[in-house]
C-alpha cells in the first residue's frame, strides 16, 4: 500500500482565510491568498506589520476555527480504503494541540496517531507529498519522490505537478494506480 504524506494548513483546513480576516481587521487591509505571489507573507502587508503577521499563527483557537477545504474530508475518507494516510504538518508554540484536536474532530478516519509534527518533510518516508509550501514541495521532489501542489500563486514556479482542489487531487492520483 502507498503512502501518502498529507499537509494540513492550506491543503487539509482553510487556513489563510482565517489569518487573512485576522489581519485585515486589525490593519483595516484586504489580504487575501490570490495577492500573495511568494511564501514571504510580510512582503504583503501593511508596514506597521511587518513580520507581526505570523504572530497571529499563535493565537488561541485559530487552528481550532479553520474549515476544511471543499470535498478535504469526503476525499480523504476514500483514499484511506487505499492508501495509508499520513498527515505531515509544521506548527508553531501550542498549535499541535490544537492541530490534534482539529483532526480527531474533522478526520477520526485518520486520527492523531498518524499525525506528524516535523519542519523536514523530506526526511518522512512516504511516496508522495501533497502540500503548499514551495520549500517542502522542492526539498521532497529533490529526494527523488513525488510532490504534487495545491495551487496558489505563492507555488507558482516550483516545478511540480498541481491540482487546484480535492477532487482533481483524487483524478490525478487515480490515473496514475
Amino acid at each position: 500500500m502507498k503512502t501518502l504524506l498529507i499537509d494540513m494548513d492550506s491543503v487539509i483546513c482553510d487556513l489563510m482565510t482565517e489569518w487573512h480576516k485576522r489581519y485585515n481587521e486589525d490593519y483595516n487591509d484586504n489580504l487575501n491568498v490570490e495577492k500573495l505571489e511568494c511564501w514571504r507573507s510580510e512582503d504583503y502587508v501593511k508596514e506597521a506589520c511587518g513580520t507581526k503577521i505570523y504572530e497571529y499563527l499563535d493565537e488561541p483557537g485559530l487552528f481550532l476555527s479553520l474549515s476544511p477545504l471543499p470535498n478535504a474530508i469526503e476525499v480523504l475518507e476514500r483514499l484511506s480504503e487505499h492508501y495509508e494516510l499520513l498527515i505531515v504538518t509544521s506548527s508553531r508554540t501550542y498549535a499541535y494541540t490544537e492541530k490534534e484536536l482539529w483532526v480527531e474532530k474533522h478526520l477520526p478516519f485518520i486520527g492523531k496517531r498518524n499525525i506528524i509534527f516535523t519542519h523536514r518533510k523530506d526526511m518522512i518516508r512516504g511516496d508522495l507529498l501533497f502540500d503548499d509550501a514551495p520549500h517542502n514541495l522542492e526539498a521532497f521532489r529533490d529526494t527523488g519522490r513525488t510532490a504534487l501542489a495545491m495551487n496558489y500563486p505563492y507555488n507558482k514556479d516550483v516545478d511540480v505537478p498541481r491540482v487546484k482542489s480535492w477532487l482533481e487531487f483524487e483524478k490525478w492520483l487515480s490515473m496514475r494506480k
